[in-house]
Parts: C-alpha cells; structure tokens; sequence
C-alpha cells in the first residue's frame, strides 16, 4: 500500500507541474480562443492535482512512510509545507483571472488582457515553477533525513 500511494503522489505531482508548464507555453503567445480555453482547463487540473498532493501527502505522513512525528521534527518537512502553502496562494490569483474569462469564452469571444496583465501572469508562472524546484530540493533533503532534529 505504501509504494501505491507513493506512486499516486508522485503521479499528482507530475500532473500539477504539467498543468503549470501547458499554462507556461498557452500564455507565451497572443491570446486566442481556444488558448484562453486550455488556460482554464489546464487552471482546473492543475488545482485537482494540488488537492490530491495535499491528501496523498498527508495520508503518506501519517499512515505510511516514517510516521508523523519524524515529519514533524524535519525542517525539510516544514520547507515543503510552507512552499506548498505560497504556491497554492499565488496561483489563486491565476485562477481568479482565468475564471474571469468564463462568459467572454461562453460568448466566443477571447477575453480582453492588457498586454502588461499576461505578464504579470507569466512571472506568477515562473515564481510558481521556482518554488516548486525549492519544494523538490526540501524533499531531497528530507528524504536523506537532513534538517531531522528529533
């Protein structure tokens, strides 16, 4: 059971970053229909995802791996938690803005986005992508036990 709900945080993992990078590439060029389109798909299965890191995160914590009190005694643990938390606050405004565009899109039109707007949205992308490399480095070293004060 430990390796199945490891592989499934690592596939949601995976996925979220995947969903982050389609955003990345979507929001490189001029806005389109159907690019405004997989922005708000891609904005529904990146936060899916994010949910299910969290559970699966916490049921490995607490039911499998090394049980909760070694998490709580891990720096590394807690550099994960608080980049997962500031992630998850900076891509709401992600999905407040693409959720904006949903009767423009039920219309068929393409949303309006001032040219300084889709780049302010592509550096909240990029600061997402670089605390997720943050987050990563926290689980390599939580997982050689560095940072463990217990």
């Amino acid at each position: 059971m430990n390796a199945l709900f490891a592989f499934l945080h690592h596939v949601a993992a995976f996925t979220l970053v995947s969903a982050l990078v389609v955003q990345f590439v979507q929001l490189r060029g001029e806005l389109s229909l159907e690019s405004a389109r997989r922005l708000r798909v891609a904005d529904r299965i990146y936060g899916a995802a994010a949910g299910a890191v969290l559970v699966l995160g916490l049921v490995r914590a607490f039911a499998y791996e090394k049980g909760i009190s070694y998490y709580l005694h891990s720096a590394p643990f807690w550099g994960k938690v608080a980049l997962f938390l500031i992630i998850g606050c900076i891509s709401i405004y992600l999905t407040v803005e693409f959720s904006s565009w949903k009767k423009a899109l039920d219309q068929g039109v393409i949303p309006v986005v001032s040219k300084s707007k889709l780049q302010t949205m592509h550096k909240v992308i990029h600061f997402e992508l670089a605390g997720i490399l943050l987050l990563l480095f926290c689980a390599a070293l939580m997982a050689k036990g560095i940072g463990y004060w217990g």
